[in-house]
């Protein structure tokens, strides 16, 4: 009984820090996505969908063109962020004003435009990487490289953006513009400008995930579907716009999924992560760090 015991606990050790793991990936998806939202008031549906179409730039750049990973990241990252203005540029700021229905149909009709892009252009079929990492093996449990890389760029990434925020006048601006909207553009901030940078930004961080997550999932056109949906369930339940709160609510949902994954198959764990955001939408409506009133 005591060997059993002390296995269970090497497994339940062993999912906590895959949780851990996984937590930073979600919190670099949830800190993009809420970025663009604290910022521009939008929130874009397609969001995971950029981070597909940067998965297949690193796979064509590495398998097709016989780039390194680390020279193809770059050039990803500054392909999204491009993305990411463009998107803002076409299909968001002529809807600034308008009703936030329009706002959600537009950018979920953007994520079908581009699944349907890359269903025609690339086909259905699933791609890998081709790059095999080793298992790093501590006591008797096994963890992924992939995921241990990923989550320490993820914290690179999202310490990289804080300073930026802190450190800089431009950061300094989305900060204020996301304070109050008003105030800032009668100061003769041009916010149209802060607004680009911010979507190019929210892309950014959506190709750096992009470069994570293509060293752990198969590229295809409904790779987004993998995490888009979690990534925004993340962003509701910490509060949109939330920076702590979408950090706190990545690292609670994704231990819920390991840990459903250890006690059942790793589907379980996603149906549980769902269903505590349903109960918790009874408890706290407006976010986990929502003040009560």
């Amino acid at each position: 009984m005591q060997a059993f015991l002390d296995v269970f606990d090497i497994y339940l050790l062993e999912a906590v820090i895959n949780g851990i793991l996984l937590g930073g990936v979600l919190a670099l998806l949830a800190l993009g996505l809420n970025l663009i939202f604290g910022v521009i008031d939008v929130t874009w549906i397609c969001y995971a969908e950029l981070v597909m179409i940067g998965m297949y730039g690193m796979y064509f750049m590495v398998q097709y063109y016989g780039v390194s990973y680390f020279v193809a990241a770059p050039f990803t990252i500054l392909l999204v962020a491009a993305l990411g203005a463009a998107l803002h540029y076409l299909v968001i700021a002529p809807l600034l004003t308008a009703p936030p229905i329009n706002q959600l149909l537009a950018t979920g009709g953007v994520l079908f435009v581009l699944q349907s892009f890359a269903t025609v252009a690339f086909g259905i079929d699933f791609r890998n990487l081709g790059i095999r990492l080793p298992v790093l093996v501590f006591g008797d449990m096994n963890f992924s490289y992939a995921r241990l890389l990923s989550f320490l760029a993820a914290l690179v990434g999202m310490v990289a953006v804080y300073l930026f925020m802190t450190r800089t006048f431009t950061g300094t601006a989305i900060r204020a513009i996301s304070q109050d909207r008003q105030i800032m553009a009668l100061m003769g901030v041009d916010t149209r400008r802060i607004y680009l940078i911010t979507s190019a930004l929210g892309g950014a961080l959506a190709g750096l995930a992009a470069c994570l997550l293509v060293l752990q999932y198969d590229v295809h056109p409904f790779v987004g579907l993998s995490f888009g949906p979690i990534t925004f369930l993340i962003c509701v339940l910490g509060g949109l716009g939330n920076f702590i709160g979408g950090f706190i609510a990545a690292f609670v949902f994704a231990e819920i999924i390991s840990l459903g994954g250890l006690f059942s198959d790793l589907e379980w764990g996603y149906v549980l992560a769902f269903a505590f955001f349903i109960v918790m939408m009874f408890i706290r409506p407006a976010g986990l760090l929502a003040r009560r009133r």
